[in-house]
C-alpha cells in the first residue's frame, strides 16, 4: 500500500497552518522533509496534490479529495492507536480536551497540577474552539473529552454527554457607543443599524453555526472572546459576550450592559466525551469537572 500516514498528517498540518514553514513547525520537522514526502507520495501514484505555481502551494481537486480522505483515516488511526494503549494500560497515551472558547481555562489550573502529581505517563493536549467547532472535536475523534460546547449535542450512541448548566449572555457596548444613550430595552430595528461583533464557527465539516445578531446586521466575525471583547471595548461594535468574561469590565464601566427584546440571552452549556476512546484518565478527568464548585458556580443553573 502507497498511501503513507504521514503524508496525510502533512497535508493535514498544510491545511490548517497555510504554509509549509507553519506545518513543518508544528510537525517539528523541515519544510524540506515536508515538501520531499509529498513530492514523492505524488511520484509514486502520478497524481498532483499541490499547485506549486504562485507564492503558496494550493490544493488541487485531487489534492482535496486526498485531504478530506486521509482525514478519515487519520481519525481511525488515532482511535486505533488510544485504544491499543488503553488495553495494555488503561491509562491513555495522550489525552485531548477541547474547550469552548467561552470556557476559563484557569479554572482547570488547579485540576491539572492534581493530575500531574499522579505520575501517570498520559499527556495532557487543549484546543479551544466555537460554536459548532466545539462539538466537530468529539465527532470527529480529534478530542478526548469537550468542555463548555454549547447548543444541541450530537445524537450517536458513540458519545455521552451531560448538562453543566446555564452560559449567561449579555449584550454589551463601550460608552462611547451610540447604542449607550439608548431607551431600553433595545428595539431590534435600532440595534440593526449597528455592526455586530460576533463569534465565528471554527468547525471545519459540519455546518457552521452564528448566534446572536439580526439576519439584516453587518458583522465583523473574530473567532475567539478576546478578540471580540477588544472590538467592542474600542466603541467598533455591538453584540452578546458571556457573563463571566464581561462582568469585570461592567464593574468599571468599561463596557456598559444594555436591556434588548430578542435574541438568545441564555445557552445550555455540556460536558461531552468519546465512550470508545474513555481510559482512566478521561473518567479522572470527567469526575474532577463534574465535582468542581467553581465550575458549578460558573454555570449558575437550577435544574427542574
Amino acid at each position: 500500500m502507497r498511501v503513507n500516514l504521514d503524508v496525510l498528517l502533512i497535508l493535514d498540518a498544510l491545511e490548517k497552518h497555510g504554509s509549509f514553514a507553519a506545518a513543518a513547525e508544528s510537525l517539528f520537522k523541515t519544510p524540506a522533509a515536508l515538501s520531499y514526502m509529498v513530492q514523492k507520495f505524488e511520484n509514486d501514484l502520478s497524481i498532483k496534490l499541490l499547485d506549486r505555481s504562485g507564492h503558496r502551494a494550493k490544493f488541487t481537486d485531487t489534492g482535496k479529495i486526498v485531504l478530506e480522505k486521509g482525514r478519515i483515516l487519520l481519525s481511525a488511526a488515532r482511535e486505533l492507536e488510544k485504544q491499543a494503549v488503553q488495553i495494555e494500560s488503561g491509562w491513555e497515551k495522550e489525552l485531548t480536551i477541547a474547550l469552548d472558547g467561552s470556557f476559563p481555562f484557569h479554572l482547570l489550573l488547579p485540576m491539572i497540577e492534581e493530575f500531574y502529581q499522579l505520575n501517570c505517563l498520559t499527556q495532557l493536549r487543549f484546543t479551544h474552539h466555537t460554536l459548532s467547532g466545539s462539538w466537530e472535536q468529539l465527532t470527529q475523534n480529534d478530542a478526548d473529552i469537550i468542555l463548555g460546547a454549547i447548543n444541541e449535542p450530537p445524537t450517536s450512541t458513540e458519545f455521552s454527554y451531560q448538562m453543566l448548566g446555564m452560559l449567561e449572555n449579555v449584550f454589551v457596548i463601550s460608552p462611547s457607543h451610540p447604542l449607550a444613550t439608548a431607551d431600553e430595552p433595545l428595539d431590534p430595528r435600532l440595534i440593526c443599524t449597528h455592526r455586530a461583533i460576533v463569534i465565528g464557527d471554527t468547525a471545519r465539516f459540519s455546518t457552521g453555526q452564528a448566534t446572536n445578531y439580526l439576519q439584516e446586521q453587518e458583522r465583523m466575525v473574530v473567532y475567539d472572546f478576546h478578540n471580540k471583547l477588544l472590538a467592542l471595548v474600542s466603541g467598533l461594535g455591538c453584540g452578546f459576550m458571556p457573563r463571566h468574561i464581561v462582568e469585570p469590565y461592567l464593574k468599571t464601566g468599561t463596557l456598559v450592559a444594555k436591556k434588548t427584546t430578542s435574541s438568545r440571552q441564555k445557552d445550555l452549556a455540556y460536558l461531552g466525551w468519546n465512550n470508545a476512546s474513555e481510559g482512566v484518565a478521561s473518567r479522572w478527568w470527567r469526575e474532577k469537572i463534574l465535582e468542581s464548585e467553581l465550575i458549578k458556580f460558573m454555570y449558575q443553573y437550577e435544574k427542574s
